[in-house]
C-alpha cells in the first residue's frame, strides 16, 4: 500500500508481517496467533493508534492505519485482522466516560482490547452499574485481550411503542471477569482465535459503559481529535476490509513465485504463457482498484476528502463491500490458475484464498446491504447534479 508520510505504525508494519509470516503454521494449528506475533503488533503501536493523547496514545489517522494493516496482511491475514481490530477496539474505548478510560489505560496505552460488537447476553441494572451475563461468539483475539468490550441491549425504561428499539450499550470487562469457550473451528482466518466470550454476572460500573449511539454519532467525551469525532458511517467496515488488501497482495506474490518455477506438461515455462500473464494482470488490477476504494474511504474518515453529506453516509459502505468482492475475485482467479499443485496444504496461496473468502462473508462486508442503502439514496431524489451527483 502507498505509505506516504511514514509514521511509526507504517514503518514498523513490514516487521510485523515478517514475524507473522514465520508463525503462520503455528497460528493455523493453534487457531490463534502466537505470543510473538501479538507482541510484534503491540510493539508496532497498533493498540495505541486510536487511544487519546491524554492516555499516551496517538489519536492517529485512518489512512495510515489502513496502510499499515494492509502491510501486515501481506504476511498473514489473521495478523492483519488482529492489528486492525486491536486499533479499532481502542477507538471504541475512547468513547467511555473519562473515569472508565483512565481505568482501561491505567498501565499505559497498549492495553489490548477485544470487541464483541453484536448485541448478546443480558444486562441487568444494579446499584452503581450493571450485571452482565451471556455468550458472545466470534470475538477475535479474545485469548490475548486485557479487556473485552461486550455489547448488549439494556432493559427499556417506561412504555415503548412497536417501533421503539431497546438501547444498546458497550460494557468494558477486565480479563479476570470473563471466560473463553474454545469454539473457533473454521476453514479460513484460523489464526484470529475468534472464540466465544463468556460472562456470568460480571459487575460493570457505570463509568465503564457507553451507549452505542455515542460511537455512531462520533461524540467522544474528552477528545476533539478527528478519529474521535467522526461518525460511524465514515468508518464503516474499514477494520475488516483493510487486512484483505494485504492478503490479496500476499497471494499474488506467492503465486508469482510459484508460477515462475513451474513448467507445463510440454516443458513450457508457465510464466511465459499468455493465459498466465493475463490472469495475473487482471487479478493485480482488481487488487489495485480495491485498494483505491478502501483508501478513499479512509480519506473521508480522516476528513481529507469530503463528499456531500447524503452521499457520505452511504458511499463508504458501498465502496468497501465492492472492494472486497474485487479482492475475492482476484484471489479466486490465481488460485484456480494454480491447478492441482496449488492446492497443497503447504502452499501459501491456498491459505490466503481461504482467508479472503472466509473474511469476505463478514456481515459488515455484504454488498447487498450496502448496495441497497446506496441505491435507495441515489433513487430517492435527494441526490442532485453537481456536488451531490452520483459517482
Amino acid at each position: 500500500m502507498p505509505q506516504g508520510d511514514k509514521s511509526t505504525i507504517v514503518s514498523r508494519a513490514p516487521m510485523v508481517a515478517e514475524v507473522a509470516a514465520r508463525h503462520t503454521e503455528e497460528a493455523e494449528t493453534a487457531r490463534r496467533l502466537s505470543p510473538e506475533v501479538v507482541r510484534a503488533v503491540l510493539d508496532a503501536g497498533f493498540a495505541r493508534h486510536f487511544v487519546p493523547v491524554a492516555h499516551g496514545g496517538e489519536a492517529g489517522g485512518f489512512a495510515e492505519l489502513t496502510a499499515a494493516v494492509g502491510l501486515v496482511g501481506e504476511g498473514c491475514t489473521s495478523a492483519g485482522w488482529a492489528a486492525s481490530l486491536a486499533a479499532y477496539a481502542g477507538r471504541y474505548a475512547a468513547f467511555l466516560p473519562e473515569e472508565g478510560q483512565a481505568e482501561i489505560w491505567a498501565d499505559g496505552p497498549d492495553a489490548l482490547l477485544a470487541g464483541a460488537l453484536m448485541p448478546s447476553g443480558k444486562a441487568e441494572p444494579v446499584a452503581g452499574g450493571w450485571l452482565l451475563s451471556g455468550e458472545w461468539k466470534y470475538i477475535s483475539g479474545v485469548h490475548f485481550a486485557d479487556w473485552a468490550l461486550a455489547c448488549a441491549a439494556i432493559p427499556a425504561e417506561g412504555p415503548q411503542g412497536p417501533d421503539m428499539r431497546p438501547e444498546v450499550r458497550f460494557f468494558a470487562v477486565p480479563r479476570a471477569d470473563f471466560a473463553i469457550e474454545d469454539s473457533w473451528f473454521t476453514v479460513g482466518m484460523r489464526g484470529t482465535g475468534s472464540h466465544t466470550l463468556v460472562l456470568a454476572d460480571a459487575f460493570v460500573p457505570e463509568h465503564r459503559t457507553l451507549a452505542r449511539s455515542v460511537v455512531h454519532a462520533g461524540r467522544a467525551p474528552a477528545s476533539d481529535a478527528r478519529c474521535h469525532i467522526v461518525p460511524m458511517h465514515a468508518v464503516n467496515a474499514l477494520p475488516f476490509a483493510a487486512p484483505l488488501v494485504g492478503a490479496a497482495r500476499g497471494a499474488l506474490r506467492a503465486w508469482i513465485t510459484r508460477a515462475g518455477a513451474r513448467v507445463d506438461r510440454r516443458g513450457q515455462a508457465v510464466s511465459e504463457k499468455p493465459s498466465t500473464q493475463v490472469s495475473l494482470a487482471r487479478s493485480a488490477a482488481e487488487v489495485d482498484a480495491a485498494e483505491l476504494l478502501i483508501l478513499r474511504t479512509a480519506a473521508v474518515a480522516d476528513g481529507t476528502e469530503c463528499p456531500p453529506e447524503g452521499e457520505a453516509a452511504v458511499r463508504g459502505a458501498r465502496d468497501l463491500a465492492l472492494a472486497v468482492e474485487l479482492l475475492v475475485s482476484a484471489v479466486d482467479r490465481v488460485f484456480r490458475a494454480g491447478g492441482t499443485s496449488g492446492q497443497s496444504s503447504s502452499d501459501p496461496v491456498q491459505r490466503f484464498w481461504r482467508d479472503v473468502n472466509c473474511a469476505a462473508s463478514h456481515v459488515a462486508l455484504s454488498f447487498d446491504t450496502a448496495g441497497a442503502a446506496y441505491g435507495a439514496w441515489a433513487l430517492s431524489g435527494e441526490e442532485t447534479s453537481g456536488a451531490g451527483a452520483v459517482r
